[in-house]
């Protein structure tokens, strides 16, 4: 009897008797272990030996007992038998309940689809009345808005998480589908059976989208695996206020050389470092990966400065343009660039002392507003009669030259101002590109290219931020 209230307490453990321990005299043919544990890999593999074995309702006459064993007593139902059912209900249950999930999970994610898929129909204009937003801005808005959604609130070095990074990858693999079936016609020789040539129009991706959607493909996939590799570090971040004050620092306005003034960044978390400062091995990697991505930043800004360039300027913003470019940029800068025989933007932005980024951008307005009223003019005049286009050519002073050297000199001045700030925002040309734009292939490649354009450029400032603190905290000591 004891060793039958053992075997209870097996089969509440789980254990699997062999039959050898009910029946000894039984000879099968198979030779079992004294038992075994049950998982759901034999699960079974196990259910099949039970229904097989001497688990069943007879007796052996050679039997310890005289008396049928009391798990053989009708009406009592095996606990091998209801053990595994039980394993069996919960194992089927569970593959049940992930199966709903999985179905759950997929309903609405295909609803968030069709719901996305409309609003892109209807140009974000619910009532239908055709009074929304053309294509290209819509497509152009969803990137934007994406983008904010996964990487709004990622604002440390850490891989980004599976939830997000699924849902950015699934998501932007639709916005992208459209640029599939943006073709351009061109024509092909076609050789017949009978030796006939035959020139038909084919068609292939276009060239834009063909050289620069491939390329910013590669560039996300670069920048996911620069935050995957900030798994395990040798920094952590603690919220800013949490700290004293001698580990709480400030930052510049988002400049990647910090040359100029320097605002606090008060919505981002503090990164810490040990006392003893990051490992040689810790910062030549850290070094590494800013240079990485800082190579990333540089070709999705020139990605997307080629597709802005690429862009109509819109008739509102022509129709804006003040008749005068010196009214524009003020005298200091005018008499520079005109009367200086080696005009150095360099040298002119210095000579600026610009210490903030709202300065920096003003000037690259009025910079780039001259630079197309000098355009301007010069194209209004070359548009003269033919007796007038003689005597201007023959004429040893044209004014035309004034104009055209001024708009070159303010188009390298504008150059060299973005450069030396990346972190400006969009200017007033650019978001009215952006906002009258047609086209919906430059609205996927230019919306493209800036997000990874601002995810590259964060993820320097906060590599920066790291060896910052480094620094700070070797200062210290």
């Amino acid at each position: 009897m004891d060793g039958i209230l053992n075997s209870d307490e097996n089969y509440e453990m789980g254990y699997h008797p062999s039959p050898s321990s009910w029946d000894q005299t039984d000879q099968s043919p198979a030779e079992t272990p004294s038992y075994s544990i049950l998982s759901r890999d034999s699960f079974a593999y196990c259910r099949t030996i039970s229904e097989t074995s001497t688990f069943s309702e007879h007796t052996d006459d050679n039997s310890y007992s005289e008396i049928a064993s009391p798990l053989c007593w009708p009406g009592r139902k095996s606990p091998t038998r209801a053990s595994l059912s039980r394993l069996g209900m919960s194992q089927h249950g569970h593959c049940l309940d992930e199966k709903n999930r999985d179905e759950v999970s997929t309903d609405v994610e295909l609803e968030l689809m069709k719901e996305k898929f409309s609003k892109l129909l209807l140009g974000e204009d619910m009532s239908g009345g055709g009074k929304g937003v053309c294509t290209a801005v819509t497509i152009s808005n969803a990137i934007t808005n994406l983008y904010a959604s996964v990487f709004g609130q990622h604002l440390k070095l850490e891989p980004l998480h599976p939830v997000k990074k699924s849902m950015w990858k699934r998501e932007m693999n639709c916005l992208l589908l459209v640029c599939d079936y943006i073709v351009e016609f061109t024509p092909t020789s076609q050789n017949l059976k009978d030796g006939t040539i035959l020139e038909v129009m084919s068609s292939q991706p276009r060239l834009d989208i063909h050289i620069n959607l491939p390329a910013l493909k590669k560039l996300d996939a670069m920048l996911l695996d620069v935050l995957d590799s900030f798994e395990r570090t040798e920094f952590w971040y603690a919220e800013r206020g949490s700290m004293s004050g001698n580990l709480t620092r400030s930052g510049s306005f988002r400049d990647i050389v910090r040359p100029h003034g320097k605002e606090e960044k008060w919505w981002l978390p503090v990164p810490c470092v040990s006392p003893a400062g990051l490992s040689e091995k810790s910062k030549k990697l850290l070094r590494q990966k800013r240079s990485c991505t800082n190579q990333i930043h540089k070709a999705a800004m020139a990605i997307n400065n080629c597709i802005l360039a690429d862009m109509e300027i819109p008739e509102s913003y022509m129709a804006s343009l003040p008749k005068s470019g010196k009214a524009s940029v003020g005298d200091t800068i005018y008499r520079y660039m005109y009367t200086s025989e080696n005009f150095s933007p360099d040298q002119l932005l210095d000579s600026l002392n610009i210490t903030s980024e709202h300065e920096a951008l003003e000037l690259a307005d009025k910079v780039e507003a001259s630079m197309h009223t000098w355009r301007r003019k010069t194209c209004l005049a070359h548009s003269k009669s033919s007796w007038d286009t003689v005597k201007d050519l023959i004429s040893d002073i044209d004014r035309s030259d004034k104009n055209h050297l001024l708009a070159k000199r303010a188009e390298s001045l504008l150059f060299y101002l973005k450069q030396r700030y990346p972190e400006l925002s969009q200017t007033t040309l650019d978001t009215c590109k952006i906002q009258y734009n047609k086209d919906v292939g430059q609205a996927v490649l230019e919306s493209y290219s800036r997000v990874l354009e601002g995810l590259a450029y964060n993820i320097v400032a906060r590599i920066e931020d790291v060896l910052f603190a480094d620094k700070s905290m070797k200062n210290q000591d």
